[in-house]
């Protein structure tokens, strides 16, 4: 095989890698990167293509031919690579397109100036012969213009390559590797080329460009070349919310984002590559004294910061960084701004004392409440059955204004009483202390006490409990229960009506039911009734009365309830009447012993009196 033969074949290999490469990088394209990098190849394999070509031409007119197409290639695949550069390092991105379009006028020139060639002679002066017919079949005599292009790539190889040495020195490690692919993938075509004009006989700088597209392909599927440059880390680690501060092992810091600044202005000044984090940190002494701990352990803790009058405060978190193995190469401190939670904390703490305040000062007036306004709301009660009592003339006003003072006293009283039973057991001031009573005595007794009012309508009261029957409950709680019970079905049953108390025993609970022959319950109320709400305003029953004990009364009974683990319901239907009913712990057998592993106590008797 001789020189032409195996030259070919090599060329061939070179090209159809610079194309795989230009076909990773169309897998990328919406990178800019990645469009630099196809023509970049594109035109690197035009240059491979056309010498191929010119190789195998037998004659001058192959040749030229073989150099058109080469040209293709030859002016612009430096100019690609420096663009490729600017994306790379985000240089001069602000005017980018102008400084691209100046770029390319040198290499636009060289292309016309060759395709004119024949004509001026700028390019190439003269093809000559080669005397011995080897490779190349002819050598040739260089123009002034030629000289121009070599010195302008070579201008822009070498300025390419400064670029990137401060971004070299300040980069993360899979950006340092992508920048040595580059720089590696750049040199190989000018070591070929210089190699070219020392002996001027073969030019093996297309297989330079080869070694340049096995370099970028490595660089592709290794070192993710063609996902994020480093402008996107840089923006991406500026655009971090916390602050950020690197430092390496010697802790000299070497890179720090925005936020930072921010939180240590004295960032601001840094110009060196790094920087001893005492000179700049020395505000920090708990900060300093952890980063110089010779104990290599990560840290979590409050930090704070004097600036403008105000004071900010940070969670301050230290992070060792290692490399491959277990030997620590730096550490990276995080601010995390906790100014605005801290400040809503203080403000939520004297929310908490005021309603601390708020909440002693309701104390107290439901205190007055309960002695100054609930004892003389009672003596006006007493007053008026004391005049009620009194004999007066048959047809006095007394008659008839005496009994609506006493109604709406008494109204109010219990109104007050409830008010006031029902904030003490939101407030946890009533004592719950459970016990085992009879419930027969327990609704005699009031029945008794709700007796002289049913009496005023000519309401009769009955009950059918089994006096066997007991219940586990608190007695207070429990005379509360049946009066509100009580006091509401008399409210709300006519003249001459029947009101009825009811006990079922059933396994470890009782069931009791009050139930009249009143004018029910509206389905307006019902409603409010069956919504588990503080109190209502609305009137009570569909009789249109003022429902005012309604509004705490049934309430604080199905608070009580629920204390004693029962509920509370009922059945109405307007104009046929109303059954309340309600569940308590209790048994119709138990000898008067208390209810599970209770201790055995007295079943407690409640006489009316």
């Amino acid at each position: 095989m001789d020189t032409r033969q195996w030259m070919s074949i090599l060329l061939c290999l070179a090209t159809a890698l610079m194309l795989f490469v230009s076909f990773l990088s169309y897998l990328k394209r919406q990178h800019p990167m990645a469009r630099t990098m196809i023509a970049m190849m594109l035109a690197a394999s035009c240059y491979a293509l056309g010498y191929e070509f010119e190789i195998m031409s037998g004659s001058l007119t192959g040749v030229k031919l073989s150099y058109k197409l080469e040209y293709l290639g030859i002016p612009f695949v430096s100019a690609f690579w420096l663009l490729l550069v600017f994306q790379f390092t985000g240089f001069a991105a602000s005017y980018r397109k102008r400084l691209a379009v100046g770029l390319f006028l040198i290499p636009m020139a060289t292309f016309l100036l060759h395709l004119t060639n024949d004509w001026h002679h700028l390019i190439y002066k003269e093809f000559v012969p080669n005397a011995d017919g080897t490779v190349p079949l002819y050598n040739t005599i260089k123009g002034p213009w030629y000289s121009v292009h070599a010195v302008y790539n070579y201008t822009i190889l070498i300025f390419g390559i400064l670029l990137f040495l401060p971004m070299y020195l300040r980069a993360v490690p899979i950006v340092r590797k992508q920048i040595v692919i580059l720089v590696v993938g750049a040199a190989g075509p000018i070591l070929f080329n210089v190699a070219y004009m020392f002996n001027k006989e073969i030019d093996f700088t297309p297989l330079g460009f080869a070694f340049s597209g096995l370099m970028y392909a490595w660089g592709i599927f290794r070192f993710r070349l063609l996902r994020l440059t480093p402008l996107a880390y840089a923006k991406m680690f500026d655009t971090i919310r916390d602050g950020v501060i690197l430092l390496d092992y010697e802790n000299q810091i070497v890179s720090r984002n925005g936020a930072a600044v921010e939180v240590y202005p004295e960032l601001a000044r840094m110009r060196d590559p790094s920087i001893p984090a005492r000179d700049v940190l020395s505000a920090s002494p708990e900060l300093l004294k952890r980063l110089e701990e010779p104990i290599y352990r990560d840290a979590r803790f409050p930090l704070e910061r004097v600036a403008d009058d105000r004071t900010r405060h940070f969670i301050c978190s230290i992070t060792h960084i290692y490399d491959t193995g277990t030997t620590p190469i730096g550490k990276m401190i995080m601010l995390s701004d906790v100014t605005e939670l801290k400040e809503n904390e203080e403000r939520l703490r004297e929310k908490s004392q005021q309603l601390t305040q708020l909440n002693a000062f309701k104390d107290k007036l439901f205190t007055v409440m309960a002695h100054d306004i609930r004892d003389p709301i009672a003596l006006l009660v007493s007053l008026t059955e004391l005049l009620e009592a009194e004999p007066s003339e048959p047809d006095s006003t007394k008659n008839e204004v005496l009994p609506e003072i006493k109604r709406q006293v008494r109204g109010t009283y219990h109104l007050v009483d409830n008010l006031l039973d029902w904030y003490r057991s939101q407030n946890g001031q009533i004592a719950f202390r459970p016990l085992d009573w009879n419930l027969q005595q327990v609704v005699r007794q009031a029945m008794a006490l709700a007796g002289a009012r049913a009496a005023m309508k000519s309401i009769t009261l009955t009950e059918h409990v089994d006096e066997k029957i007991t219940v586990y409950a608190d007695k207070e709680m429990l005379d509360l229960i049946f009066r509100n019970l009580l006091a509401n079905a008399i409210k709300h049953t006519g003249i001459g009506g029947r009101i009825e108390v009811s006990v079922v025993a059933g396994g470890d609970r009782v069931t009791v039911s009050v139930s009249d022959n009143g004018s029910g319950i509206d389905e307006e109320t019902a409603k409010l009734l069956r919504h588990d709400e503080l109190y209502f305003k609305e009137p009570g029953f569909a009789s249109g009365e003022d429902g005012g004990e309604m509004r705490f009364g049934l309430v604080l009974t199905r608070e009580f309830l629920r204390m004693h683990g029962g509920s509370l319901w009922f059945e109405s239907e307007p104009g046929l009447g109303t059954k309340f009913y309600f569940t308590l712990k209790g048994s119709a057998s138990r000898g008067g012993t208390a209810i599970g592993d209770r201790l055995a106590v007295q079943t407690n008797e409640s006489h009316a009196g």
